[in-house]
Formats: C-alpha cells, sequence, structure tokens
C-alpha cells in the first residue's frame, strides 16, 4: 500500500473522530467516559497532545528530541499529557475543539512530506511513518471508542481497520512488557475478519506459537482494551494464544484499568 494510501486513512481516522464531536453541548463535553476521571473533553485533549508531537517529530526532528528530553524531568509522559490537556479544558470546548483541528492537520501534513524511506524519532525508537501513522490512527480510534461509549454511539467501521489489526500485530509483546512477562520467542499469526466479511492475515506466516482468530473489530477493541475479552469474539488455538488475549495491548506503558467482564456486551 502506498504512502498516500496510508495518510489518507489517517486523515479520514482523524476527520471521523472529529465528527463524534460535531454539535456537542458543553454538558455532552463534560460526560464522564468508561476511562475513570476521564471526561469527553479529556479525551480530546490527550489526543490532541498526541497529535500535537506527532507533527512536531514529522517536521522538526530536532525540536521533538529536545522536548522529549525534558518529560522526565517534568514528571513523565503522562504527566505532561496531563498539564497539557488540563491547560487546554480549562479554555472550554470551543478553543479545545480549535486545538485538536490544529493538531489533526499539522500532523496529517508534516506525516505525508516525511520520505516513506525515512524514519521519525518517537517516544522509545524511531518509526517510519507509516508506523507512526498507524500508531495515530489506534490511538484516534481508541479514544473515539471512549467519545463514542460516553454519548451512546454505535461507530460504523470500515477497511481501515486494517491498519490497526496490522498494528496490533506489530506490537504484539507490549502486553508483556507491561506485566513483566516474558513473550514466547516467535509472533503471532492473526486470521480476522473484515468488516465487509473479508478475512485479513497478520502477524507471522505460521501459527507456530499461536492462531488467533474473530472479528477484526474485536481485536481492535481488545488490544486498545476497550472491551473486555469476555465480551468479544476472539479464539487463540494454544495456551500462549489464550494468555495473549488476556493481556493484549497496542501501547507501551502502563495497562490501565481496561473494562469490565459485561460492561459492554454485544
Amino acid at each position: 500500500m502506498s504512502h498516500e494510501a496510508v495518510i489518507a486513512d489517517l486523515s479520514a481516522e482523524a476527520e471521523s473522530f472529529e465528527d463524534l464531536l460535531t454539535g456537542l453541548s458543553d454538558e455532552d463535553w463534560a460526560k464522564a467516559t468508561p476511562a475513570v476521571g476521564w471526561s469527553v473533553a479529556h479525551q480530546v485533549g490527550h489526543l490532541t497532545f498526541v497529535y500535537r508531537i506527532a507533527a512536531l517529530a514529522a517536521s522538526a526532528p530536532e525540536k521533538f528530541t529536545a522536548m522529549t528530553s525534558t518529560i522526565g524531568e517534568r514528571g513523565g509522559f503522562d504527566a505532561v499529557v496531563a498539564a497539557t490537556a488540563a491547560e487546554h479544558l480549562a479554555e472550554g470546548p470551543a478553543a479545545l475543539l480549535g486545538h485538536w483541528q490544529s493538531a489533526r492537520k499539522a500532523a496529517v501534513g508534516a506525516l505525508a512530506a516525511v520520505p516513506t524511506e525515512s524514519t521519525v524519532p518517537w517516544l522509545v525508537n524511531p518509526l517510519p511513518p507509516t508506523v507512526l501513522c498507524a500508531a495515530g490512527m489506534m490511538e484516534a480510534f481508541a479514544h473515539g471508542q471512549d467519545i463514542a461509549d460516553a454519548l451512546g454511539i454505535r461507530r460504523e467501521r470500515t477497511g481501515r481497520l486494517r491498519r490497526i489489526v496490522d498494528f496490533v500485530a506489530l506490537t504484539w509483546q507490549f502486553g508483556y512488557e507491561s506485566n513483566g512477562l516474558t513473550p514466547p520467542a516467535k509472533p503471532f499469526r492473526f486470521e480476522v475478519s473484515s468488516p465487509s466479511g473479508e478475512t485479513w492475515y497478520a502477524g507471522a506466516d505460521d501459527a507456530e506459537t499461536g492462531l488467533i482468530t474473530g472479528p477484526a473489530e474485536d481485536l481492535v477493541l481488545l488490544a486498545t482494551r476497550r472491551r473486555h475479552r469476555d465480551d468479544l469474539d476472539l479464539k487463540g488455538d494454544t495456551a500462549a494464544a489464550e494468555e495473549w488475549l488476556g493481556i493484549a495491548q497496542a501501547y507501551r506503558g502502563p495497562k490501565g484499568a481496561g473494562r469490565a467482564p459485561g460492561q459492554f456486551r454485544h
């Protein structure tokens, strides 16, 4: 798939997130989401920060590196995100929406300008621009799901999920890292059904470590920890695959509380 197609999908996923915010009242912005302590506005503030630093990493790598080198002195990544989001929240919904729109456009534009053979500095390791695009789509999916749940909206899924499925397969070890566990020597194979009914393949070429099957939407909801495994139609054919389904995580760092069994049943 071309770099242009990946950028188009990132742009569309970010715009889909923004569509959730259209016409919201101040009361809607203040609604609690399933992430404990986070309102709709908190979700937007968080994603705004992520897209803002993605734009900086792609357009001004030296400035990004200088900025991230001070994160430890400011209490760590989560503390910096929270502080920045708090500043935006204090300005009110209209200003926050404007900040998000600016960050979205800047991130998409900056990543589109990065040559595909280059890498972009990121929080742990440099990433190819296409992988950083997929990470941005994963973030928009996850925080958009929280907002949709808060507002009682059922989101329509599209073929863009393929990018996030591939990202989940790429980051399969993150759940082990966050739980202090040793991952298997080889990755898993994923065979999942797309929203249109076709089968998508990702991960290992064989199922030596294990095969994970089910709907693509369920896989992404699991790995972003927006649904509990018990509420999803995913299966693993080995003990290792079953263990992975219990700890799956598509982002680095603390796993968070996740969602409770039965909180969101199909």
